[in-house]
């Protein structure tokens, strides 16, 4: 059974940092695309970077660009985000989702191409 955990949100002030992890099970972690997606009260669900794990090839939403930085450890099977200067509108829960294959090729990670999904975690920035 794949299972994605994802842990590390939480309350920070806007300008702050969070580092969110996804930890990964059942699954050939090299053999996948990482996503992380966001979901805002009352808004749809929006990619903001991936990672194909094998090949360290990343991709970011333009809304993230330049504060967000995804990595991952391969030995842990385990994605990280790493969240700089995080503004009020980056509040949202945050999911890590997983799909086998190259999904992270340069475009904007697309929710329905990601079969394994984790709970999510809360993100909260006040101003």
């Amino acid at each position: 059974e794949v299972q994605l955990v994802e842990s590390g949100g939480g309350l920070v002030q806007a300008g702050g940092s969070l580092r969110l992890s996804c930890a990964a099970s059942g699954l050939t972690f090299e053999d996948h695309t990482i996503g992380w997606f966001r979901q805002a009260p009352g808004k749809g669900r929006e990619g903001v970077a991936c990672i194909q794990t094998n090949f360290g090839t990343t991709y970011y939403a333009d809304s993230v660009e330049a504060r967000f930085t995804i990595s991952s450890d391969n030995a842990k099977n385990t994605v990280y985000l790493q969240m700089n200067n995080l503004k009020p509108e980056d509040t949202a829960v945050y999911h890590c989702a997983a799909n086998r294959g190259r999904l992270c090729t340069g475009r904007h990670p697309l929710q329905y191409e990601y079969a394994y999904w984790g709970q999510g975690t809360q993100v909260t920035v006040s101003s």
